[in-house]
């Protein structure tokens, strides 16, 4: 059978658009980029390295994206990123600095500039305005230092406040977590008074261990306590997360295995929530909020697991969200420490896990807020995972709540 010429022009064309959709059908989608912290990496000497995943759209699975980096310094132990996830600043307590990093649309990062504190740097967060920086840092002491950012570069510091309990001037306050209302109206950081709580150790104090202080954020970034600050925090306060539209602090207690909530009422006072608090697994370490401000999750280092609430949003109690798959609960590898929401769906969770030296993946039920194990999770990483970022692709529109 012959085939004129614009009849064999139709059929190359036909076979050609077939080809490229199946090959279109076929190909990986990367919705987000994650970014792991690893306080040794996998080559000798490195101590200090950031490594980069994609993820794929229809299955959450993490694969390798661009090349492993330094962290700018040793033993990184806390990501943060700007809003509009094109700058990366990385914790590094090994030499006492804060280094910031671009982000490309391809999750490319390059070192800029950086900042070296006094004292080592414990959490670090930005502002929803991406004006300024937040470090707290210390071990034998604890402070609030805020820089100033200019289009993600680091700038002088412009406020610094050393963190007392009101009566015990002379304790020994460790800082553990900071966070920033997404109004970026005011900055709460999380700690314990170590001469009240010393396991192991002695103790030279009666005070309360866990606080949780927090300061409105004026003009020029001036820094002011709110009323009542610092709050009792239980005992030993370990990571604290804020929901998207400014109602609600939630702050993990390391030592009694809870969540802490506090309503955010006006002038960004708290006030503790009267159901509260609210169990979790061993030794919560970390705590995120998904984007849509509905679903809470906790890792637990102590028991390998994820602990998963819905809130209730008349009065931000957590409610706890049972995983029908399992009786054990949402199980990680060994001792997670970081945990985060994929920003760009909303729609995976994932763990760095400190001494499985690999991070866990779980899919995110929109509809109920169950987990379930991603596939071939855990993801190996380097040595000693220590924190977590993320930021989306940019091919698609992303999961958030306006506050």
């Amino acid at each position: 059978m012959k085939f004129s010429k614009l009849s064999q022009l139709f059929l190359v064309s036909g076979i050609g658009l077939i080809v490229a959709t199946l090959l279109t059908a076929c190909e990986l989608v990367t919705i987000d980029y994650v970014f792991v912290a690893c306080s040794a990496g996998a080559s000798p000497g490195s101590a200090g390295e950031i490594y980069t995943y994609a993820v794929d759209s229809a299955s959450g699975a993490l694969r390798t994206g661009q090349p492993t980096v330094p962290s700018g310094g040793t033993n990184p132990v806390a990501m943060a990123t700007t809003s509009d996830y094109y700058n990366l600043y990385v914790a590094n307590q090994g030499n006492k600095t804060v280094v910031h990093f671009s982000i490309d649309g391809q999750g490319v990062l390059t070192q800029k500039d950086s900042v070296t504190l006094t004292t080592v740097p414990v959490s670090i967060a930005v502002n929803s305005a991406n004006t300024y920086l937040y470090v707290v840092s210390g071990t034998s002491s604890a402070t609030l230092t805020e820089y100033a950012l200019s289009s993600g570069t680091i700038g002088s510091a412009v406020a610094t406040v050393q963190l007392a309990v009101p009566g015990y001037a002379d304790d020994t306050i460790v800082p553990t977590g900071v966070t920033v209302l997404a109004n970026s109206d005011a900055v709460y950081v999380a700690a314990y008074d170590r001469s009240a709580y010393n396991p192991g150790g002695s103790t030279t104090s009666n005070a309360n261990p866990g606080w949780l202080f927090g300061y409105a954020v004026g003009s020029g970034g001036a820094l002011t306590a709110v009323a009542n600050s610092p709050y009792q925090a239980g005992v030993k306060p370990s990571a604290l997360a804020i929901d998207p539209v400014n109602r609600f602090v939630y702050v993990t207690d390391f030592a009694s295995n809870e969540l802490i909530g506090y309503t955010v009422l006006s002038s960004d006072v708290l006030d503790f929530m009267v159901s509260g608090p609210f169990r979790t697994g061993s030794e919560p370490t970390a705590v995120t909020i998904d984007p849509r401000g509905i679903y809470i999750y906790a890792s637990n280092a102590l028991d390998s697991t994820v602990s998963a609430y819905s809130i209730i949003l008349s009065t931000g109690a957590p409610s706890a969200v049972v995983n029908a798959a399992s009786t054990a609960g949402n199980t990680t590898d060994t001792e997670p420490v970081a945990i985060i929401v994929d920003p760009a769906l909303g729609r995976f969770v994932y763990t760095a896990n400190y001494l499985g030296n690999s991070v866990s993946g779980f899919r995110l039920d929109p509809n109920t807020g169950v987990l379930s194990t991603l596939q071939a999770t855990p993801y190996p990483t380097g040595a000693y995972p220590t924190a977590l970022a993320a930021v989306p692709h940019g091919n698609h529109s992303t999961q958030s709540v306006t506050p």
